[in-house]
């Protein structure tokens, strides 16, 4: 126990020693004596570091100090005392933002950011190396910022205008002052600490004085009063002072943009003059460093024959159509000529072309675009012509005609005219029979022109043709327009069939829609308030129909649609009333002929019953008696002639006789049938009315036969 506790003391004391600082509590920044200095205040940067740590030993201290992000300085230190970073005489470019780090064993904490801003920069000193030359000569200028640290860029002036530029580790640099006279010259300097600018005051300012360069060019030209074409010119450009030592000087001869000739000192030309404008004007050019001097001379010169010019005949051609060129010009020196003759060439003379005399060459037109230049030459002169391009025309084929989308009567048609070949421009023209109607011209190729009709028949459109022509002998016609014309829906009209009858459930009805129009014709049927169609079929006539079965739901409005490609129109609206069926209605009259009887019947019992007659029960039981059977048939044949039959209900009283076969308990019925005279009067008689007497109670054997039981008949 006591040696794992040994152990585990010494591990402690090895890792307190090891790690003796714990936490950086803080890093501060501070610029002494101030953040905002002037130039060559001495600037002091204090870090200072709180820090809490274990024990007595001091760990090292790592300090790094940032500037715009940058390092400028590390330091390694066992002190806990604060760290110094001094900046010994503060210049402009020291400015920026500083940042210390700190890391001791590992952990790192840094200051927040402090900004130090120094003002006043030194002012910069201006030498030259000369300050007296001469036109073209180079001055070594050099700029000094005495005591400037970082990097700096020097500007050079010539007055207000700056001559030059310079940077980075030089500060002189070479130029030529431009002009004769005094140039006021100085030069400053900037710093550059991105992405600001410091710019320093200006210099002293020197004076250059510039001389005039003493070297003159001379140009001399011989003849130079009366000049002919072709004449020599003797010309010679040299330097005033040839003794002079001008190195880099250079002579240039020129003629417009041409140069002649080049040297050193002198130049000698023998040119032949070549008048290409009424003047010839020479030139003599002497160089020397950034120095240009000239000397010019004008020398009228007489044309001895103007530029040729090359034409065509005729102007306008066709493909293999037979043309001249003709090369001249218009303008000649007889006199210098001396009766010479021109000599005129064409390039290129091919087998196309052929040489008809002195400036006129025949041939055909080929089929693609072709060039020529003609040469005209006499005394050693040569001029020649602008290029003449000859773009032979194609021929038109004849135009075809046609209608854009469909022809509607009554409507704008666009008719368009094309031929597929020929040469624009082309001019269209529309005809109606042998009547010019318009015209219209195309420049573009395979661009129909347009024309713009109306019609109110169909057979004008067919009258219609028309004709190109670009420039050939003759135009060419199309054939004439053939295009159908479409004849709008001018109405619809909707019938019903049967148009009289019954128009009821279960039986057939057709709608008949008729319509004018050009087919092919969409008709669509409707039932009014449905916007969807109940059908939709297609008929090349002016009428079709629509069949179906009635049912009672069918009862509404309807109506139909017909369109074509010009337009739609809509028919009357019907008003169509199913009736019932036929069954239905003679199944009313029979329910009726049933049940009104039966009503009747049941009313007149009702009314008998309420005249019920009550008769008491006699001891004797009889059938009622029948009518003497004397009666003949003719008697009987008439009594049963519609006879009106009565029931009359009889109630019995039971018998107190006791010897009399009793009835059953309660009330028995009797009903009688009572056939009354056909005449309608009371028949008193007794014409063979017969009872009907319903005995309930139980008989006796033989007592039918007991006709003194029988009660007496009730009237």
């Amino acid at each position: 126990m006591g040696l794992r506790l040994l152990l585990t003391s010494t591990l402690l004391l090895s890792w307190t020693a090891s790690n003796s600082a714990l936490k950086i509590t803080s890093v501060n920044l501070s610029i002494e004596p101030n953040a905002n200095v002037i130039r060559n205040t001495s600037v002091t940067l204090r870090c200072k570091a709180g820090v809490l740590a274990y024990g007595t030993e001091a760990p090292n201290r790592v300090y790094t100090i940032y500037k715009d992000d940058n390092v400028i300085y590390n330091k390694t230190t066992s002190s806990s005392e604060d760290f110094f970073y001094n900046l010994p005489e503060a210049r402009v470019s020291n400015n920026g933002k500083y940042r210390c780090m700190t890391n001791i064993m590992g952990e790192k904490k840094a200051s927040e950011v402090v900004t130090l801003t120094v003002t006043g920069m030194s002012t910069p000193i201006l030498r030259l190396n000369k300050a007296n030359i001469t036109e073209g000569e180079v001055v070594t200028a050099t700029c000094l910022a005495p005591g400037e640290t970082g990097s700096l860029l020097f500007s050079f002036y010539d007055g207000s205008k700056e001559v030059d530029k310079i940077g980075l580790n030089s500060n002189s640099v070479g130029f030529r002052p431009k002009g004769v006279g005094d140039h006021i010259i100085h030069c400053s300097y900037s710093v550059f600490i991105m992405p600001n600018v410091f710019k320093s005051q200006r210099s002293n300012v020197v004076t250059v004085k510039v001389k005039e360069l003493s070297l003159e060019p001379i140009l001399k030209i011989s003849p130079q009063n009366i000049v002919y074409e072709g004449d020599t010119l003797n010309i010679t450009c040299s330097v005033s002072d040839y003794r002079a030592d001008y190195r880099d000087a250079e002579l240039l001869l020129s003629q417009g943009n041409k140069i002649l000739q080049r040297g050193n000192t002198s130049i000698h030309v023998s040119w032949t003059a070549c008048a290409t404008s009424l003047k010839l004007t020479i030139e003599c050019w002497l160089y020397v460093g950034n120095v240009a001097k000239v000397d010019n001379k004008t020398v009228p010169v007489i044309e001895l024959f103007s530029v040729p010019t090359l034409k065509m005949s005729p102007p306008e051609v066709f493909q293999g159509d037979s043309i001249r060129l003709i090369c001249q010009s218009e303008r000649l020196s007889y006199n210098r000529l001396g009766g010479e003759n021109l000599i005129y060439s064409l390039e290129p003379l091919e087998y196309h072309m052929s040489r008809a005399g002195n400036g006129v060459f025949a041939g055909n037109a080929k089929t693609i675009d072709s060039n020529y230049t003609c040469t005209a030459a006499a005394k050693g002169i040569k001029k020649k012509s602008n290029v003449l391009t000859i773009r032979p025309k194609v021929s038109l084929s004849a135009p075809k005609i046609w209608v854009s989308g469909t022809a509607i009567l009554g409507r704008k048609i666009e008719i368009f005219c094309l031929s597929n070949t020929g040469t624009p421009p082309i001019t269209y023209t529309l005809w109606k029979t042998n009547e010019q109607k318009q015209i219209a011209i195309v420049q573009e190729l395979s661009k129909p022109a347009n024309f713009t009709v109306y019609i109110s028949q169909p057979e004008e459109l067919i009258k219609y043709f028309c004709s190109a022509n670009n420039g050939g002998k003759k135009p060419y016609s199309s054939d004439k327009l053939h295009a159908a014309v479409i004849e709008p829906m001018t109405e619809a009209h909707l019938m019903v069939l049967p148009i009289s009858g019954d128009i009821s459930e279960g039986n057939s009805v057709t709608l008949i829609c008729s319509f004018k129009g050009t087919p092919p014709v969409t008709v669509r049927w409707f039932r009014d308030g449905d916007p969807n169609a109940l059908e939709t079929t297609t008929t090349k006539i002016n009428t079709t129909n629509y069949p179906f079965i009635l049912s009672k739901e069918h009862s509404d409005k309807y109506y139909c649609k017909a369109e074509n490609r010009a337009n739609s129109v809509e028919s009357n609206r019907v008003n169509l009333v199913v009736g019932m069926a036929m069954w239905k209605k003679l199944l009313i009259p029979g329910i009726v002929i049933l049940v009104v009887p039966s009503l009747v019947l049941v009313g007149f019992v009702l009314f008998i019953r309420s005249r019920r007659v009550r008769v008491d029960r006699t001891p004797e039981s009889v059938w009622s008696s029948r009518k003497p059977e004397t009666e003949t048939d003719d008697e009987i044949s008439t009594l049963s002639n519609e006879p009106e039959v009565e029931y009359t209900e009889v109630v019995h009283s039971h018998s107190a006789d006791p010897s009399r076969s009793p009835l059953r308990k309660g009330t028995d019925t009797v009903y009688s049938e009572l056939q009354n005279s056909p005449h309608g009067a009371a028949d008193h008689h007794d014409y063979g009315s017969v009872k009907y007497v319903d005995l309930s109670g139980d008989q006796q054997p033989g007592s039918l036969n007991n006709y003194s039981d029988l009660p007496m008949p009730v009237d």
